[in-house]
């Protein structure tokens, strides 16, 4: 891998990753564009790992209160009747979708999945779902009113995100939009559930991403580091963006992008300009 193309995938990492338009896509459609390659699954998922260290930062107040009121809630029956003690259970079991169904298709994950024409599909497909969240979606409700039901649907669609296009925040706040949260909530929420699955992705992955037989340019620990850096910045920045954005604005912006990203790879595939796996 060209030092190049690491900080530019970093880049591109820290500024998709949080927004409903897809990092992992983004990773792929500028590799195979600009480098004639794909940096891999594996290069996605310890990059982001930098991305949920900004997150960790820039909700540390609130997760460390969600982590001690759900230890806590153990032995005191009151706080187990306070909405963090719920909360905190409902990122546990949200995690499961994406945790049992990432080990199942793994395989699957890492190859057939990156084909552009896949990743262009959802980009479209996804627009339009989360259009129809944003103008259906009764918008109402905070995070704090979320019901176990809401909890397992919101883990359903991060685990959706396991296939390039469709994203992990844009899954998310889409259901989250859908079951009634508003947009600051179903944002809000989709970072914290994010954590524990991106951090063991991203923790496993580190061995693969070195491995020198495997496909795609390989980085070295260097190029690894600062990539992964880059995004940590720059994400901790768009997270900001994004919760001031979604306070006081629709996601529409985003599905409009959405919409041109995917068809604009679907010319470019039809034309022959890039290769789709």
């Amino acid at each position: 891998m060209s030092w190049l193309q690491a900080l530019v995938l970093g880049l591109v990492q820290g500024l998709t990753e949080f927004l409903p338009i897809s990092s992992s896509g983004h990773l792929r459609i500028v590799s195979e564009l600009f480098f004639d390659s794909d940096a891999g699954a594996s290069f996605t998922a310890v990059t982001q790992l930098g991305t949920e260290l900004a997150v960790l930062i820039f909700f540390a107040k609130d997760i460390w209160r969600l982590l001690t009121t759900w230890f806590r809630g153990f032995a005191d029956a009151e706080v187990r009747r306070t909405a963090d003690y719920r909360i905190a259970w409902y990122v546990i079991i949200g995690t499961l979708p994406i945790g049992l169904l990432g080990l199942v298709f793994k395989d699957e994950i890492r190859t057939g999945a990156r084909n552009l024409w896949l990743v262009s599909t959802t980009l479209v497909v996804f627009a339009v779902v989360l259009a129809v969240a944003e103008r259906f979606g009764p918008q109402r409700r905070t995070v704090e009113q979320m019901t176990l039901r809401d909890g397992v649907v919101m883990g359903f669609a991060q685990a959706m995100a396991l296939i390039p296009g469709v994203s992990r925040s844009g899954g998310t706040i889409t259901a989250g939009l859908a079951i009634g949260l508003n947009r600051a909530a179903a944002a809000r929420y989709s970072f914290l559930l994010a954590i524990p699955a991106v951090f063991a992705s991203g923790i496993f992955s580190i061995p693969d991403v070195f491995e020198r037989s495997g496909p795609g340019p390989q980085p070295s620990v260097a190029q690894m580091v600062v990539a992964t850096a880059i995004a940590f910045a720059v994400g901790y920045a768009t997270i900001a963006w994004l919760l001031n954005w979604v306070a006081k604005h629709s996601v529409y912006v985003f599905v409009w992008y959405r919409l041109a990203l995917g068809l604009t790879v679907m010319g470019l595939l039809s034309a022959g300009v890039v290769n789709a796996t």
